[in-house]
């Protein structure tokens, strides 16, 4: 294990790892800015009687983000973390205006998929990233960083909805909103506004340094070495060269999958995978996506609702923040073990305040608390784990399927939201949540190992027999 007394670069690591995140800050403004504008494109488009169509708006990014985590498992390993990380940027660019411009439905469903793309890049690749230049004891906050980059890109989407959007007045019909500067324009302004943080962030993608593991596994070990010395100066960069050449015996730069099926990587897999998944089945990002409906069933207006999202938005920050500061600490596991008992318990009683149409503040403070827990457990602690656990020679290809079956997961989970909610109501629906953190809690403490502290490659020698 390197040694926590060396000095680290961290000014230089806390730089590199900034602007790897902004993949996350983009990722979470274009994963939210859809449910403040959903008001008011789904009028424009004339969609409001049809669930089909409005849950199609809705999860169509995701087809995108289930094809840009498969390919960037291939690209990643061919071509490096950089330069995929370039593209991300491009696509989300090329969505944010595109879909601003999109004069009928299915070009804003084509651009919302585009957009989802590069989400699907930048989900597996920040923090994969990340984790790769980080040393073992601070790569949990390292990590945790393109969470909270995240979490502040959920919040400036909010708070651009809520600053762009003009005020709606209670019990207003649909056409008065469709033909609103709000049903015009409003809601392309809330798109608009993502580009330019990613045209910042193509630029600054040009500044970081390849991954050196990567960099190793493609056989250059001589322009790995600079940055490893940058990191922690000429010892720890020698220690950890060796460290990862244990790990590359007979691996080639080509990607691949089919070396996933041996059984040796069967438990690891099964984690990531299993992780993945329960992260978006817990349910917590339908109360991004369809924050309408669960304020409107509550009691809330339009314009409430929108400052409701920024209110839940901010304690997603905080407690982001909470996380960073404890996951080294605490561990992985623990935080985990909190957040799916956390959540099932918010879920029951969320459910039981549906059952008994307590309206209001009672709902919006149970709204809260999930957000909060979910926040410093599962949401940055998930992707900590996917970024350390798999081994060096398939991390390409092994953070493409676990990122692939998260976002197969958000989809059906986006899908279905609205079905749930129709056939069960908001009771019904959440008590399913909390049966499923039920199961997620039971798996988490039964098969989920602690990775604090250790180096990759020590991970690597204990999950991997």
């Amino acid at each position: 294990m390197a040694s926590h007394n060396k000095q680290f670069n961290n000014s230089y690591l806390f730089a590199i790892s900034m602007v790897s995140a902004m993949g996350g800050l983009l990722f979470g403004y274009d994963w939210v800015v859809i449910g403040g504008a959903k008001p008011f494109y789904e009028r424009f488009f004339d969609i409001t009687t049809s669930a089909n169509l409005q849950a199609w708006a809705m999860s169509s990014a995701l087809i995108g983000c289930i094809v840009g985590a498969v390919v960037s498992g291939v690209i990643s390993d061919k071509f490096g973390r950089k330069r995929p990380l370039l593209l991300s940027a491009f696509l989300f660019t090329v969505a944010s205006l595109g879909t601003g411009l999109a004069s009928t439905y299915w070009i804003f469903v084509v651009f919302r998929i585009i957009g989802g793309v590069g989400i699907g890049l930048a989900s597996a690749l920040s923090p994969m990233y990340i984790a790769e230049v980080a040393p073992s004891h601070l790569r949990g906050r390292f990590v945790s960083l393109n969470q909270m980059t995240l979490v502040i890109g959920i919040l400036a989407a909010q708070i651009v909805n809520l600053l762009i959007a003009e005020k709606v007045p209670a019990g207003v019909s649909d056409e008065f909103i469709r033909a609103s500067w709000n049903g015009q324009m409003g809601w392309r302004w809330m798109f608009y506004a993502c580009a330019v943080p990613s045209v910042v962030f193509f630029l600054l993608v040009f500044t970081l340094p390849e991954s050196p593991r990567w960099l190793m596994k493609a056989g250059k070990e001589e322009k790995a070495f600079p940055t490893l010395n940058k990191i922690g100066g000429e010892a720890y960069a020698q220690e950890e060269i060796a460290n990862i050449k244990a790990t590359l015996d007979d691996v080639t730069e080509k990607v691949d999958f089919k070396a996933l099926f041996n059984p040796k990587f069967k438990n690891v897999l099964l984690i990531g995978i299993v992780i993945a998944v329960f992260q978006q089945w817990c349910g917590i990002n339908t109360v991004f996506n369809y924050a309408e409906e669960i304020f409107t069933a509550a009691g809330y207006g339009v314009s409430d609702t929108l400052f409701n999202i920024v209110i839940t938005g901010t304690v997603n920050l905080v407690f982001t923040l909470v996380a960073m500061f404890t996951v080294d600490k605490w561990g992985r596991k623990k935080l985990m073990i909190f957040g799916a008992a956390g959540l099932a318990i918010t879920y029951l009683l969320l459910g039981s305040a549906f059952y008994f149409e307590l309206k209001g503040v009672a709902v919006l403070s149970l709204v809260v608390v999930a957000i909060a827990v979910y926040a410093m457990s599962l949401a940055p602690i998930t992707w900590v784990i996917l970024s350390e656990i798999f081994p060096n020679r398939v991390r390409g290809a092994a953070m493409a399927l676990a990122t692939f079956a998260l976002w197969i997961a958000c989809f059906i989970l986006t899908y279905t939201f609205p079905l749930l909610n129709k056939s069960f109501g908001a009771a019904g629906t959440f008590w399913v949540y909390a049966g499923i953190c039920i199961v997620g809690f039971l798996f988490i403490l039964t098969k989920l190992p602690e990775t604090k502290g250790k180096t990759l490659e020590e991970i690597e020698s204990e999950l991997v027999k």
